[in-house]
């Protein structure tokens, strides 16, 4: 990707809304996030939104797309992005080799990557020590579907998949689904509806009903199901 990057998915807005969904992911990161912050494939602010607070000193929203990099700005003249968000386009090869951050995330963006071991490998070397690269990604290729092909995702992942990312001084610390009840949703459309698109009525009943479920039966499970993947890994030298 690079500055004339144009992102065709048209799915932002729309599970921008998805805020029970947005809470529990995001409850799983505050303790990983450090002070400095690189949000990569930032889209609309939706991650800053739901992360940003006053843990950090900085927070770079990196976004490869001019036109969303400025609907997050009109966002944050808002007030729905926080101000202390820093917004920069293009993508994490026009970083400074200097440029290093507590974390570096991407919170369903790696799917949007060709070469995702390259980007992965290349995210590793802006980690402080003990930093941490966080990446929330859909799960299970055989979920893939209309709406992936329609959004530009080049994969699902998988716990081996996702295993299978690694970089020189990085430790897995943390690797597991999310959202059981949500693979419900997923294979529906999968095999039954095959929408290129959710409706916004379908998102909600995802996000009210499936998903505070979800947040009861996957300790259950011991995050062994679900149709999102989290990892987590840190970097020791």
């Amino acid at each position: 990707m690079s500055s004339a990057y144009t992102y065709e998915g048209s799915e932002l807005e729309l599970f921008s809304k998805a805020h029970n969904w947005k809470t529990y992911w995001s409850s799983f990161l505050h303790s990983y996030l450090g002070e400095d912050v690189l949000d990569v494939g930032a889209g609309i602010g939706a991650t800053a939104a739901v992360l940003c607070g006053n843990a950090q000193k900085s927070w770079t929203a990196l976004e490869p797309d001019k036109n969303l990099a400025t609907g997050l700005l009109e966002r944050q003249r808002a007030q729905s992005v926080p101000a202390s968000c820093t917004v920069r386009v293009g993508t994490i090869s026009d970083l400074g080799a200097s440029e290093l951050f507590d974390s570096v995330l991407y919170i369903d963006v790696l799917e949007h990557i060709g070469d995702d071991h390259k980007e992965f490998n290349s995210a590793a070397q802006h980690l402080k020590p003990d930093g941490h690269l966080i990446v929330l990604a859909p799960a299970h290729q055989f979920l893939f579907s209309p709406f992936d092909k329609s959004v530009g995702h080049y994969r699902r992942y998988d716990i081996r998949s996702m295993a299978a990312l690694h970089a020189d001084g990085l430790k897995p610390i943390k690797l597991h689904y999310l959202d059981a009840m949500g693979m419900i949703a997923s294979s529906a459309n999968r095999f039954l509806l095959r929408s290129g698109m959710p409706t916004a009525s379908q998102i909600a009943i995802w996000d009210r009903l499936m998903v505070p479920t979800s947040r009861i039966i996957d300790p259950l499970l011991g995050y062994r199901l679900g149709k999102s993947i989290l990892g987590i890994w840190q970097k020791h030298l």
